[in-house]
């Protein structure tokens, strides 16, 4: 643990602004001396204790709850004191002064201070010592403050699948197996003289087979619970007037965006966040696509390509009243060309016609029909933007997960091909294929953290709340 692990820390655990109670909350390494000096009397282990909060001078600052959790059985696995107050900011900020003040207090029976070095705890700290302590693995640090950014209820319950320990049980599964396979690999390259062959007695094939499969199951799992919290990015694009600010409007069921006949009246991206079967869909409206001579219009629609650039799906909407308009199709043509060379063959491209209330014109294409305007058609949207997600309907067992998670468990994937590769080749590489097995096995422990560099985990810690 580095140096800084080792001072006790305390931070107001509830977020900004004013509520019923707000938490004060303090962890470190032998707190009782200082909690009896801090409140005048001892606390009995985790029971609730009513009294006055008091300043250096025994006047009362508020009156609350006071719980304390000794160490090891506490979320940190340090000593921990939560202060339950009153939750005005400005109680809140007396408190945590008067907590950082009193550690410095000397102790008449040590003449040394009470807790030497308490200072204010930096985000994510208090979650990140848990994981230092063993309380928790780092898959479930990372899920703890997924809970709390959760933006959709199939989100927050796949984070607590998460915290619970289920995302951490499957990679633990997979790396036993790993472990067992690589015993017998090692097993053989130790003794290459044995008449026996380990491996295929042991059915080693078959084994990294049935890893392979249950591999695939976890990262399709992963892949769902991460979509459940990043969501993807759809923009809508198309000519002016084509009605993608009407659509914004009806996806988000709201109006954000200004609608008027007025061809340019969308001057810059407008941004809302939907959500489709609990799955966060962030959509993009966008300056209809032209050439035009206005310079304020000319930013809004540079503005539309870098976030066409940037979409992980694309809607292009088409006007169905304007079909047959030869400019209108010579200028759908040229942007159809432009989206095709600024975007990966892998971002779909969703062709959607609209206005289907004031014509009866069919669609020249495959695509989705509807009316912005009354509603029609746009459960077909939802669902095909749920398809172009990569969402699959669950009855449960989605855990959440991020990028890193995936990353890993694509690295795993690649390492246990490149390892089958090795055990079906007639020389039969058993060196490198151990290798595999173990680069494999890394992998898989970067993800839990039994494996991780403090570099990442002051990335990881450093985007939690303070007092978590």
């Amino acid at each position: 643990m580095l140096a800084r692990h080792h001072n006790p820390i305390a931070a107001i655990a509830t977020a900004p602004g004013r509520g019923a109670v707000g938490i004060v909350r303090v962890s470190g390494k032998n707190l009782g001396t200082w909690i009896a000096h801090l409140l005048g009397r001892a606390l009995r282990p985790r029971e609730a204790t009513y009294l006055p909060f008091n300043d250096r001078h025994d006047v009362p600052l508020d009156q609350g709850l006071a719980l304390f959790f000794p160490g090891p059985h506490s979320f940190t696995g340090e000593d921990v004191l939560e202060l339950q107050a009153h939750g005005g900011p400005v109680v809140l900020q007396l408190l945590l002064a008067r907590c950082l003040e009193s550690a410095s207090d000397t102790d008449p029976t040590t003449g040394r201070s009470y807790l030497s070095g308490m200072r204010i705890a930096e985000p994510g700290e208090f979650s990140e010592r848990a994981f230092l302590n063993d309380k928790i693995d780092l898959a479930q640090a990372e899920a703890i403050a997924d809970l709390i950014d959760a933006s959709t209820e199939a989100a927050a319950r796949s984070a607590t699948q998460s915290l619970s320990g289920a995302f951490s049980r499957e990679i633990h599964t997979l790396r036993d197996a790993l472990i067992h396979l690589r015993m017998l690999v090692e097993a053989t390259l130790d003794f290459p003289e044995e008449e026996i062959d380990f491996l295929e007695k042991s059915d080693a094939k078959g084994q990294l087979q049935r890893l392979q499969q249950g591999l695939m199951t976890v990262l399709q799992k992963a892949a769902q619970g991460a979509l459940l919290r990043e969501g993807i990015t759809v923009v809508i694009a198309g000519q002016p007037n084509a009605g993608k600010s009407s659509l914004l409007n009806a996806l988000a069921g709201a109006e954000l965006a200004i609608v008027t006949p007025v061809a340019g009246t969308t001057r810059d991206k407008v941004q809302q966040t939907i959500q489709i079967a609990g799955v966060p869909i962030h959509i993009v409206d966008t300056a209809g696509l032209r050439d035009s001579d206005d310079d304020v219009e000319k930013i809004g629609i540079a503005r539309a390509w870098e976030a066409i650039e940037g979409a992980d799906a694309v809607v292009f909407l088409h006007d169905l009243t304007r079909l047959h308009a030869i400019d209108y199709i010579a200028v759908e043509a040229d942007i159809t060309r432009a989206i095709d060379r600024k975007l990966s063959s892998k971002v779909p491209i969703i062709d959607v016609w609209n206005k289907a209330d004031a014509v009866a014109a069919q669609a020249p294409g495959a695509g989705v029909v509807l009316s912005a305007k009354t509603g029609e058609g746009l459960d077909a949207l939802r669902r095909t933007l749920l398809q172009v997600a990569g969402w699959q309907a669950s009855n449960g067992g989605v855990f959440i997960a991020r990028e890193r998670h995936l990353l890993a468990l694509r690295r795993v994937e690649n390492h246990l091909n490149l390892a089958a590769a090795h055990l079906a080749a007639q020389d039969q590489s058993l060196d490198l294929l151990a290798e595999e097995l173990r680069l494999g096995q890394s992998a898989l422990s970067e993800i839990t953290g039994e494996f991780t560099s403090d570099d990442l985990l002051g990335v990881i810690f450093s985007k939690f709340c303070i007092g978590k």
